[in-house]
């Protein structure tokens, strides 16, 4: 908890760093509603009941990378020397950074989902169900953002964790039923589509939203425990190696 207030002490000091948690989720669900509405849905309303979800999706799971790049300069200023010498929970700084980046993902859903209700988004689950969706998509990047340390630890300088990070994301966010469905593809992009990670992500907060819990929770539940399992060990070994 303490490793998480300095987290939020970091946003208190450089409140700019917020910007890609308020102002471009915005820019980005107002661009692809009115850009992509009128012709995929012929109304750009009906599009956004579609659309919103999978928006809200993309613009957390795309600031999880700021984890890793916030480990790097740690490391790059002499900061974790520090941090080792303290007799505290090994993990402690790691889990600090995420528990406040959560913060950070709940403002950028709680951003989208303001403006998609002045634009006319009308959720069908109600209130549970978009808090549920939200909840979700929250516990999912907290999972996912362990593969980031764990780069942020091993790669050499921030431009390093930006580049490897965006590589890993464009495809994982863009090749999935973000904004089309999966059956309007070629069959052989469907294969991976239907697979990634982010697609099951997707569409379980779509359902909350509308009011179901289908079998796609346990799928995104099965990826959230695999990225903890597999990254979470791996970041503490590189990070008492180093």
């Amino acid at each position: 908890m303490t490793f998480g207030w300095r987290a939020m002490l970091k946003i208190k000091h450089v409140p700019e760093q917020l910007l890609d948690v308020t102002v471009l989720p915005v820019i980005t669900t107002l661009m692809f509603t009115y850009l992509f509405g009128g012709a995929l849905a012929d109304s750009a309303t009906d599009y956004l009941q579609y659309l919103l979800p999978g928006t809200m999706v993309m613009s957390v799971v795309m600031t999880t990378m700021y984890t890793g790049l916030a480990v790097n300069t740690d490391i790059r200023k002499g900061v974790f020397d520090r941090f080792r010498s303290i007799p505290m929970w090994r993990p402690a700084p790691m889990v600090g950074y995420l528990l406040g980046d959560a913060f950070r993902y709940t403002m950028a859903s709680a951003v989208i989902l303001a403006l998609g209700l002045v634009l006319g988004f009308r959720p069908r689950g109600g209130p549970v169900g978009v808090l549920l969706g939200i909840a979700v998509l929250v516990a999912f990047s907290f999972a996912l953002s362990w593969v980031w340390t764990a780069l942020g630890l091993v790669l050499r300088s921030e431009k390093s964790v930006v580049g490897v990070s965006m590589l890993l994301m464009f495809p994982l966010t863009f090749l999935s039923n973000i904004l089309v469905s999966p059956a309007t593809m070629p069959g052989w992009l469907q294969v991976f589509v239907n697979n990634n990670p982010v697609t099951h992500l997707v569409a379980a907060v779509r359902d909350l939203m509308t009011g179901h819990a289908g079998t796609e929770l346990a799928w995104v539940a099965g990826w959230g425990a695999a990225l903890v399992a597999v990254f979470g060990p791996l970041t503490m070994w590189i990070y008492n190696r180093r």
